[in-house]
């Protein structure tokens, strides 16, 4: 299981599954999370001003973030912009599981109206228990991508 810093924002779309996730991590996986927000729900908020300042803090401390939104493409772009930033959409847990195994990704895109919370819970943890599989294609791949930042 992983257990190094850990944040958390969305957008009012993300809002209710992230307050969902937080209680999971905290209260079931005996990790803390970090909320950078929004701290209440607004209908007019815009998910860059949580999600790139959590993209920023993950590249910078080498943790890992989840950001969600109402379909997760929004988040996962804005992420992407960050350099360092490994960003991927979780919509199913094999997914989770290559992301992470293959890929090294350090942000979790969610899609919260298109996910029910237990499945976002088990996508999420298959993520968080799933470790870069350190195999040369897959480093050989990443290097050709860290090449363009």
């Amino acid at each position: 299981m992983y257990k190094e810093k850990l944040y958390i924002a969305s957008d009012h779309g993300g809002y209710q599954l992230k307050r969902r996730l937080i209680r999971y991590v905290i209260n079931e996986l005996k990790q803390e999370i970090t909320d950078l927000g929004p701290e209440s729900y607004d209908e007019t908020d815009d998910y860059p001003d949580y999600v790139i300042p959590l993209a920023k803090k993950v590249a910078d401390e080498g943790a890992r973030g989840i950001v969600i939104c109402k379909n997760g493409i929004g988040v996962c772009i804005a992420t992407n912009k960050v350099k360092g930033i490994k960003a991927g959409l979780g919509y199913n847990i094999d997914v989770a599981k290559s992301m992470m195994g293959h890929d090294n990704t350090n942000i979790l895109c969610l899609p919260a109206k298109l996910l029910s919370d237990d499945h976002a819970i088990t996508i999420l943890k298959q993520w968080l228990d799933t470790e870069f599989s350190e195999e040369k294609r897959h480093i050989r791949r990443l290097d050709k991508i860290n090449e363009l930042e």
